[in-house]
């Protein structure tokens, strides 16, 4: 089912509303096929790309997503496990910048993709209906395992959307 807008800070709500899935586990799956369809079919001329000095190259927001996946599934696997400690936040642009996109090749970012995806979804399968619903503390505030799914989804959506509009119009 869908997170109510009571089950996560405010700032989810932009990300949870880019997700159409009724269910996170289907939500996962389906948003696993398309980002990866549209990983496939970005340009290779556009792999190292930034539309502005100072902005990420392309592969530096896709390994972006990866790393905010795999620091929000932990997020949910504390939460689902009852750890009560707040998560802490990561600094994005450090990450980035200690990323090595500038390396690695589109095929290997959309296999790491696939492989943090897969992982994201065997996670949220194993959870029941009652440890979709436990909560923990985010940076942001409190935050259900649930809403933490599709925020999940929403996420990497947000950034295709980027990706296309500023990145493939070149």
């Amino acid at each position: 089912m869908r997170p109510k807008k009571e089950e996560h800070p405010e700032y989810y709500n932009y990300y949870v509303d880019l997700v159409k899935q009724e269910d996170v586990v289907n939500a996962l799956t389906e948003t696993k096929k398309t980002n990866l369809d549209f990983i496939k079919n970005i340009p290779i001329e556009l792999a190292n790309y930034a539309y502005a000095d100072g902005k990420w190259t392309t592969k530096q927001v896709l390994i972006h997503c990866i790393d905010t996946e795999r620091i929000m599934a932990t997020r949910a696997l504390r939460f689902a496990r009852g750890d009560s400690q707040k998560s802490t936040s990561f600094d994005e642009n450090l990450y980035a910048a200690n990323s090595h996109a500038d390396l690695r090749s589109l095929k290997d970012i959309e296999e790491e993709f696939d492989a943090v995806r897969n992982a994201t979804i065997a996670l949220f399968r194993s959870f029941s209906f009652e440890t979709l619903m436990a909560v923990g503390t985010s940076p942001g505030g409190i935050v259900t395992v649930n809403s933490v799914g599709y925020m999940i989804c929403g996420h990497s959506q947000h950034h295709l959307n980027i990706i296309k509009e500023r990145y493939l119009k070149k």
